[in-house]
């Protein structure tokens, strides 16, 4: 089932992952492209909120959960397809037993996320931006970024549930 709305698509895909404590769960995989402009990354943040409530999880969670998808959304906006409105950023949120895993995909030309100074250091304190991988890496259990073979950057990043 796909939905069309203001310029961007929102896919529900669902299918059954098994039980846990008696209760039936379905996994949901919910899937939104969005065209690579800035205003679009509080659509994908606020969906990002309404998946993990609907999760379950806590309101600390929730907000980092919230934020490292806007941040993820805005470094495939910004740095990667460098806010080519013919270029998407696709965004997953899978629902499974354990954790929620989210995927960002831009169609940029890609990076080395090693290259990314860390924020932390002395020099950089006071630099007016670079701490958005920071962030993913702070709120989420596990953050990894992968080179998509036809181009482009994967940024796949998952909270377990407690």
């Amino acid at each position: 089932m796909a939905c069309y709305y203001r310029g961007f698509e929102i896919v529900w895909l669902k299918s059954d992952v098994g039980r846990r404590h008696d209760i039936f769960v379905t996994g949901e995989k919910t899937q939104l492209k969005i065209p690579s402009r800035i205003d679009m990354i509080d659509r994908a943040a606020s969906l990002a909120n309404e998946i993990a409530t609907r999760c379950g999880f806590d309101a600390e969670s929730i907000f980092g959960i919230e934020l490292a998808v806007r941040e993820a959304v805005s470094n495939a906006v910004v740095h990667g397809n460098r806010e080519d409105e013919s270029k998407i950023v696709e965004v997953a949120f899978t629902d499974a037993v354990n954790a929620l895993t989210i995927t960002v995909r831009d169609f940029g030309a890609g990076f080395d996320p090693e290259s990314v100074p860390d924020p932390t250091r002395e020099e950089n304190l006071l630099k007016p931006s670079g701490r958005g991988m920071f962030f993913m890496r702070t709120f989420m259990d596990e953050v990894i970024w992968q080179h998509h073979p036809e181009g482009g950057t994967i940024v796949r990043m998952t909270k377990r549930r407690s």
